[in-house]
């Protein structure tokens, strides 16, 4: 049986833009073209797509996560001090921005008192429990339990609508007791820390793995 030449010519199209696409993405790797310096911008198209694929991903594999309809003011609590204590830098809060240095990441992490709506309950827990490759965000699953990771989830599913009284309520003490002055001050300046790390810079971070 003759194949018709329209068909042919259709497939043979697709597998040339096939092969010159996977051209273009290994020479663009190969040869250094793509500038990945942080203090630049991605590309529109390069953001497009890394959007949409952290959406669609976060979105299929979110499905079957099952959540309480009801969350506990203690839980709420719990979740408040765990972002007091590790989320706050990068995501910022109601009232407060993002410090300067996380302004600086690529991609920037987002505002969470805004991009929270952006993200069901489900697909928050497995943003937290899992984290994003290549973005700065970690997998708190690895040392948190599903309770603290719950917790934290709720909290930050609640942000938009938070006022900062009501956030600073709920975080004041933890915030206040969870770092010491100086770290504190750092983390706020943006300032990069000396090569040897102090003690307040191994107490933020023991902090952040062992809450």
């Amino acid at each position: 049986m003759q194949k018709h030449p329209l068909a042919i010519g259709i497939i043979g199209g697709i597998i040339a833009t096939v092969l010159v696409a996977v051209a273009t993405l290994l020479t663009i790797a190969y040869t250094g073209a793509y500038n990945v310096a942080a203090s630049d911008q991605h590309a529109d198209a390069v953001r497009w797509t890394l959007d949409t694929a952290v959406h669609r991903s976060v979105e299929r594999r979110s499905e079957n996560i099952e959540l309480p309809e009801t969350f506990t003011d203690e839980l709420v609590a719990e979740g408040a001090g765990h972002y007091a204590k590790t989320c706050v830098y990068c995501h910022g809060a109601p009232g407060q921005d993002p410090t300067d240095w996380s302004r600086a990441m690529r991609p920037e992490p987002p505002h969470l008192t805004e991009a929270a709506a952006e993200w069901s309950a489900e697909e928050i827990y497995w943003i937290v429990d899992k984290g994003i490759k290549m973005s700065g965000m970690p997998a708190f699953g690895t040392h948190h339990g599903p309770e603290e990771i719950a917790g934290l989830t709720t909290f930050v599913s609640q942000l938009p609508g938070l006022s900062p009284e009501k956030y600073r309520a709920l975080t004041g003490a933890v915030a206040e007791d969870a770092v010491t002055p100086r770290v504190r001050q750092r983390a706020a300046s943006g300032r990069s820390p000396p090569r040897q790390p102090t003690r307040e810079q191994e107490n933020l971070c023991l902090i952040s793995v062992s809450d």
